[in-house]
């Protein structure tokens, strides 16, 4: 499909990143999520001619809708996720990095089982906890290692939501910013701060970890995000509930877009 063209393109001429395994000629897509739930339909598609475990991530290799790809269960929370991914990008040939799961949902315009494609990623839990309260830091100089708000590759981004309204209509789609921090939130007060301080969308525990990295290794990254909760009063039984359903929806959309790189 020609919208894909572009895309395409990149994945298919990028030459082999600086620190990859030089070994192996093949260059792969990186389909990176948290938790196994969010990988079981891509594993259950995919034709997989090797699984591999360094550290704590397990890495899926094969074919996917006729693309070389490398699936991949991080872990959950910044930390597992950074490793995965580094771990990821240094062992292998990746040209980009795809990460997808579910999220907690920020604005009352969103509904679960939609999705939030990120335009934005950032460290919301990145700061100094004084007498006062908390003080984001994101991007200040005066701190050794600020916080910083990363910017996924526009084209995937652009690739993602086109897939993505084809999947679940136009309505249900969103773009904006995702905030990423080790909490699982559950707090109305805090989906307030999180939508008036940062004008985010969706929260989680991975994304900015996966773009800091890709970043630093100079890979395109999409960050794409179902809504299994709306992380307020009641996200801990909401996401119990629709946990099943909005990792199978993320597969879907996954699948949507390998189908469509041709």
């Amino acid at each position: 499909m020609k919208l894909y063209k572009s895309w395409v393109f990149t994945v298919l001429t990028l030459p082999l990143l600086a620190g990859c395994n030089q070994s192996s000629q093949t260059t792969y897509i990186g389909l990176v999520s948290a938790m196994d739930e969010e990988i079981k339909k891509l594993l259950e598609e995919a034709e997989i001619s090797k699984t591999e475990t360094w550290g704590n991530a397990t890495y899926h290799i094969g074919k996917l809708k006729d693309h070389d790809v490398i699936i991949s269960r991080a872990g959950i929370g910044k930390i597992n996720a950074a490793s995965g991914v580094t771990s990821l990008l240094t062992r292998y040939s990746v040209s980009h990095v795809l990460f997808t799961g579910v999220a907690g949902g920020l604005r009352d315009e969103t509904d679960i089982l939609d999705e939030v494609i990120a335009t934005a990623v950032l460290e919301h839990d990145y700061g100094r906890l004084e007498n006062d309260g908390f003080v984001w830091c994101g991007g200040d100089p005066a701190i050794p290692i600020p916080g910083e708000v990363y910017y996924p590759d526009e084209r995937m981004v652009d690739s993602a939501y086109r897939a993505s309204v084809e999947v679940m209509g136009e309505e249900n789609v969103f773009k904006g910013t995702i905030a990423t921090g080790d909490q699982f939130i559950a707090s109305s007060s805090y989906v307030d701060y999180l939508r008036t301080t940062h004008n985010a969308y969706a929260c989680e525990m991975e994304g900015a970890a996966i773009a800091k990295v890709c970043t630093a290794f100079k890979v395109p990254f999409a960050l794409l995000r179902v809504l299994s909760d709306k992380a307020d009063g009641f996200a801990t039984e909401t996401y119990a509930n629709f946990m099943d359903d909005a990792s199978e929806q993320s597969n879907k959309i996954v699948l949507k877009i390998l189908s469509l790189l041709d």
